[in-house]
């Protein structure tokens, strides 16, 4: 006996078929018109609810072609949020298609120059130069009005 690995429904325990997706079909629906998300093994199409999110569309289209369980456990979302994604669920994730280990790519960052005397030394007199003409000017001031 073979079994697909790529199961494109199956049937639940009541009789009716639940759809199930890749992580690829899943990633296809990234945008603010299209939007679906994976969380704790389910399928949602979160598109509807974009505008009513309070933490803003941004937060949900940036979970999109991962899993976002984590993301949605970190918050701490209250009974009522997990009452209402049962209003958008649409299937289940074939979790064989999600990558145990997500690569980490830190933040690109300028490159760091060492040698940046040039730039030390005009820092330091775009500090001495002020203080200099404040003691200037002081002395003047104290100056002047001891002669008179």
């Amino acid at each position: 006996m073979i079994l697909s690995i790529f199961v494109t429904t199956d049937q639940s325990t009541m009789g009716e078929e639940r759809k199930v997706f890749t992580l690829a079909d899943v990633s296809k629906h990234n945008s603010a018109k299209d939007c679906w998300l994976v969380i704790h093994n389910k399928v949602y199409d979160v598109t509807k609810f974009l505008e009513d999110h309070p933490g803003g569309d941004e937060v949900l289209i940036s979970s999109t072609g991962k899993d976002a369980s984590n993301d949605f456990d970190d918050i701490g979302h209250s009974t009522s949020a997990y009452t209402m994604m049962e209003e958008y669920y649409v299937g289940d994730i074939d979790s064989s298609t999600i990558p145990s280990k997500v690569d980490y790519t830190p933040p690109k960052q300028p490159h760091y120059n060492q040698d940046k005397t040039s730039e030390f030394v005009i820092k330091i007199l775009q500090f001495l130069v002020p203080l200099f003409i404040l003691g200037v000017a002081v002395g003047i001031r104290f100056y002047t009005k001891s002669t008179q």
